[in-house]
């Protein structure tokens, strides 16, 4: 099951019935299948003490993904600052949406086991979300 839940009553304007079902067929591309995944909307601030108590980070960030999968089942909690998406977006001159909806497979992403810290890894991780942006 998927969930959208928010911080501060900050949810983004989407349709989630079109957005759980191209996760899951994302989840099904990589032959794993939707336990329970909770995205958190929140602002700067919120993710910055999420960054703060859990990993001991001081710093922004657009999500941070805790993974609670088991075998071929994804489930994690995956916390998405708006205000960052939105700063992004900006910045990289695309719009909204197509910013927030590579942030909301980026955690998927994670979750299936692509990372983007290693070399080369960030390259892999870009064309996974371009792969699956196309099958939006």
């Amino acid at each position: 099951m998927i969930t959208y839940n928010s911080y501060s009553n900050l949810m983004p304007q989407t349709n989630t019935v079109a957005l759980t079902a191209w996760i899951e067929k994302i989840a099904r591309h990589y032959d794993k299948r939707i336990g329970n995944i909770n995205y958190i909307f929140c602002t700067d601030e919120e993710i910055l003490d999420v960054n703060r108590q859990y990993l001991n980070h001081d710093y922004y960030t657009d999500i941070i993904t805790f993974d609670y999968c088991a075998h071929d089942i994804l489930s994690g909690d995956l916390y998405i600052s708006l205000d960052t998406v939105k700063s992004n977006a900006e910045e990289l001159g695309k719009d909204f949406d197509e910013e927030f909806h590579r942030v909301v497979i980026h955690g998927i992403l994670h979750l299936v086991g692509i990372n983007d810290k290693g070399p080369g890894e960030r390259e892999i991780m870009e064309a996974a979300e371009d792969e699956a942006l196309a099958l939006l």
